[in-house]
């Protein structure tokens, strides 16, 4: 496994595996919403489980994702009508939405795991720079929370549009609009997200890397130097 596949491995195992499931058994496989959700929910549960016994922690993603299938497993029992069918996905992003704004605030943004593949880029070095960033550069953590925040904001306003659109919009026309109003979120969130947060640390660990470059050939220049005077 190449150092790229290696960083997105946790990603694809916490969020695209149970969201790419509960599709493909809802509507590959045509199972109910109610099954779907309960057999995407096996993996999340497991990597949830193991980060306990394993780590004495919560794998976040994992957790979210589970926490979010139960929402909907618990929203599944009660939609009965046209309108709350609407209502239910708008509460799954909802749920995302305040998980991530809590791990923001507890100190923890969650979003990080969904960036730092893309930052990263599979590259040791800017993994080990990213690591010093985080520990030592105020400004780093400060727009590694902000990418959260814009997240959690994005989804939890796609969440109330979609709301207000349900009880206040024909059926119909929220069918296709819901669709429209996800779409628009996600451009809004990559957008801002990257001016306000990603954009700003990739040219941080850029300049990290570069730097630490730069000690190197220094050092490496230096040697000699120091040999001869000896």
């Amino acid at each position: 496994m190449t150092k790229k596949m290696k960083a997105f491995a946790p990603l694809v195992v916490d969020v695209a595996v149970p969201i790419g499931s509960y599709y493909l058994f809802k509507d590959g496989f045509g199972m109910s919403t109610l099954a779907a959700l309960g057999l995407s929910s096996v993996v999340p549960a497991v990597r949830t489980g193991w980060s306990v016994v394993k780590d004495r922690a919560v794998n976040g993603l994992a957790a979210l994702i589970l926490f979010v299938n139960v929402v909907g497993l618990l929203l599944s029992f009660v939609a009965g009508d046209p309108r709350l069918m609407l209502v239910k996905e708008s509460a799954i992003s909802s749920a995302v939405a305040v998980g991530v704004l809590v791990s923001v605030a507890v100190g923890k943004p969650m979003m990080s795991a969904a960036m730092k593949p893309w930052l990263m880029k599979g590259d040791a070095r800017r993994e080990a720079a990213w690591g010093r960033l985080q520990s030592g550069s105020a400004e780093f953590r400060r727009a590694e929370r902000m990418f959260s925040v814009v997240w959690g904001v994005v989804l939890l306003g796609e969440c109330v549009a979609r709301v207000v659109g349900a009880y206040t919009l024909p059926v119909d026309t929220m069918m296709w609009l819901g669709t429209v109003i996800v779409i628009a979120a996600l451009a809004v969130g990559f957008v801002v997200s990257g001016a306000v947060a990603a954009g700003p640390m990739a040219a941080m660990v850029a300049a990290e890397v570069c730097a630490e470059d730069c000690d190197r050939r220094a050092s490496v220049a230096a040697a000699p130097a120091v040999a001869g005077a000896e």
